[in-house]
């Protein structure tokens, strides 16, 4: 596949790092968009929870088409995913945060850059969600959860909206990812890999979906772990 423009959101750490990397030799452009610097390609220095943050990536895009917006970012309360983590505790900074970036950046910015994807030839949309925006999942962070189930939301209501323009709109629900400080937090617990998505397992999966022609859209893709929480 090859690309002119792809633009990655949340590309500092983690799953949005490794998108970065995987695509850097599969565009002619790629754009990293992060708070912190993003040690691939063109970082663009953005915080997505304000509007001027996504004014100032819509200003980096510019007048060129934009083939695929891919939103990896995403912060969750503190202490999440440990047995400290208590609602009753939670700020309403921790609680305004997470839904800021988990929530309405991502709505702002696929409004913000419409214009430039509707001028690609091919043009697609990947939200990273997570299998806690699931029925019934088992998770207990209530902000975290509460976005992502609203980004599943948004992503039924983008797809019809967007039909006539053919604009394909995805949201991959993983469990836990590979990433480096996963790997070593299932360490740290005495698990083992079993219990995470492989990277390049994910990276596949993104790639089949930017692969697909105009014709064809996939709305929703659950991943877990083989032996993780949700299998």
């Amino acid at each position: 596949m090859t690309f002119k423009t792809i633009l990655v959101a949340g590309a500092s750490r983690g799953i949005g790092l490794a998108v970065a990397e995987h695509f850097m030799g599969q565009c002619d452009r790629l754009l990293a968009v992060s708070r912190t610097p993003a040690p691939v390609c063109e970082w663009v220095q953005a915080d997505l929870s304000e509007l001027a943050g996504v004014q100032k990536v819509v200003q980096a895009v510019g007048d060129a088409p934009l083939d695929a917006l891919l939103y990896m970012g995403g912060t969750w309360e503190t202490h999440a995913f440990t047995p400290q983590y208590r609602f009753a505790d939670c700020s309403d900074e921790d609680i305004t945060r997470v839904i800021g970036v988990n929530l309405v950046a991502p709505i702002r910015l696929v409004q913000a850059l419409l214009p430039a994807l509707q001028k690609a030839d091919n043009p697609k949309i990947i939200f990273m969600g997570a299998l806690s925006g699931r029925d019934n999942f088992p998770g207990r962070e209530v902000a975290n959860s509460a976005s992502k189930f609203g980004l599943r939301g948004v992503v039924h209501a983008l797809r019809e909206e967007l039909r006539p323009q053919q604009i394909g709109i995805t949201i991959i629900n993983p469990g836990n990812v590979g990433t480096p400080e996963v790997l070593q937090d299932l360490a740290n617990d005495g698990l083992n890999g079993g219990e995470a998505i492989p990277l390049s397992d994910l990276l596949g999966i993104i790639s089949c979906v930017l692969s697909l022609s105009r014709a064809t859209c996939i709305k929703e893709i659950d991943v877990p772990a083989m032996l993780g929480t949700g299998a």
